[in-house]
């Protein structure tokens, strides 16, 4: 049961066989064919929004330190930050 296909035997030949081949074929994997190994930009924007949403909620608690509050409103910011340069680097990415 001699085949000719290499097996790694360790991680470091696993991640050079994973930058020669950066292509995913049709044949090892179906849904390339019909554009499943896209992203999801309109589910990664409207998660942002609900967590923004969410820290926000949790703003109003039964503490007495603001430090969650500051958390809360940084962690916000931070995303909402993401978001907006997520959405200009979309609306770039067809002048490339």
């Amino acid at each position: 049961m001699c085949d000719d296909t290499a097996v790694a035997s360790n991680s470091r030949e696993v991640a050079r066989s994973a930058e020669r081949s950066t292509a995913v074929s049709p044949d090892d994997e179906p849904s390339a064919e019909w554009g499943w190994h896209g992203g999801f930009p309109k589910g990664t924007v409207i998660g942002g929004v609900i967590t923004i949403i969410l820290c926000i909620a949790f703003i109003p608690g039964p503490y007495q330190s603001k430090t969650q509050d500051i958390w809360l409103i940084l962690i916000a910011i931070g995303i909402a930050l993401a978001i907006v340069g997520h959405v200009i680097r979309r609306r770039n990415a067809w002048r490339r």
